[in-house]
């Protein structure tokens, strides 16, 4: 169930309350509430996990001919009807700022976030691959109970459907890898922090944006992506 707000100026914001049940399965479909190593997946220990979450979601937006700022804050709080069911508060945050550079254009986007209270591990902040730290594969970096990655792009037009760019990624848990039940950042032998750049294309056609990148970690591991979005989305 959602309710948004009207427009106030640059701000919007939506209130929204879902019911969540959990249960992790295994490959074959069956399901499991402990990993290969015996530690459990879930929060209450059994085979699945069920909570009530209110959510408030509030954003800004700014622009103009030549730069924009746009701000999304996620606020999600566990309420415990039941007294078996999860009780934790979850905040998301998602700064983005664009700039235009002569013919090319900087962007840079700032992600956190951090969870108190009931957790179990799929709920942590996961770091790495593309969308986050590049150079690594997804959740490569590490898996916390909070996280801060910045990312820094400089694209470039070629044509009028082909753009150039250069990037920069960073990425941490904040040294909370080991508060996350069953410390899963440890035993996969995640750093918990890691550094990734490179280039790529960005290629504009009617049916979406295709996006080609090529990066390199802080352990000169190479990683190519590709990427497709709707132009709808």
């Amino acid at each position: 169930m959602d309710l948004k707000e009207p427009a106030s100026s640059k701000w919007s914001s939506t209130t929204s309350i879902k019911f969540e049940h959990v249960r992790p399965l295994n490959d074959d479909g069956r399901a499991i509430c402990r990993d290969y190593d015996g530690f459990p997946l879930t929060s209450s220990g059994n085979p699945h996990d069920s909570m009530v979450v209110l959510k408030q979601e509030s954003q800004f937006a700014k622009a103009n001919d030549n730069s924009f700022f746009h701000f999304n804050l996620q606020i999600e709080q566990g309420i415990p009807v039941l007294s078996k069911w999860i009780i934790f508060n979850r905040f998301k945050f998602v700064a983005s700022k664009g700039i235009k550079l002569g013919p090319a254009f900087l962007l840079t986007r700032l992600t956190g976030g951090s969870i108190v209270g009931d957790m179990a591990p799929y709920q942590a902040f996961s770091i790495g691959g593309l969308g986050s730290v590049r150079g690594y594969g997804e959740g490569a970096v590490g898996s916390g109970r909070s996280c801060l990655v910045a990312n820094s792009e400089l694209t470039l037009p070629l044509n009028k459907m082909l753009e150039g760019a250069i990037f920069l990624d960073c990425g941490t848990d904040l040294r909370s890898g080991h508060l996350v039940p069953g410390n899963p950042a440890l035993r996969q032998s995640k750093p918990g922090s890691g550094i990734g750049l490179g280039y790529g294309l960005r290629f504009k056609s009617q049916f979406g944006h295709f996006q080609v990148d090529y990066a390199v970690n802080a352990y000169q591991q190479r990683t190519l992506y590709f990427g497709l979005s709707n132009l709808a989305s």
